[in-house]
């Protein structure tokens, strides 16, 4: 079974044309996509979670 792809937060934030301050305020609103906090502190965001973020917000406008 393969892995899901696990995108970085600086790909994250370049896909979406968003600045990293931007990104954190809706993650302290709860309005964020999941993230992944690595044992090494780093965070990652499933490709299918972004995917599914950007599907809400889509339907919603």
């Amino acid at each position: 079974m393969a892995r899901p792809q696990m995108l970085k937060l600086p790909e994250v934030l370049a896909e979406l044309n968003m600045s990293r301050a931007a990104f954190y305020r809706l993650r302290a609103r709860g309005l964020a996509p999941k993230l992944i906090k690595l044992p090494n502190h780093q965070v990652r965001v499933r490709r299918a979670d972004l995917d599914a973020w950007l599907d809400r917000y889509e339907e919603a406008a």
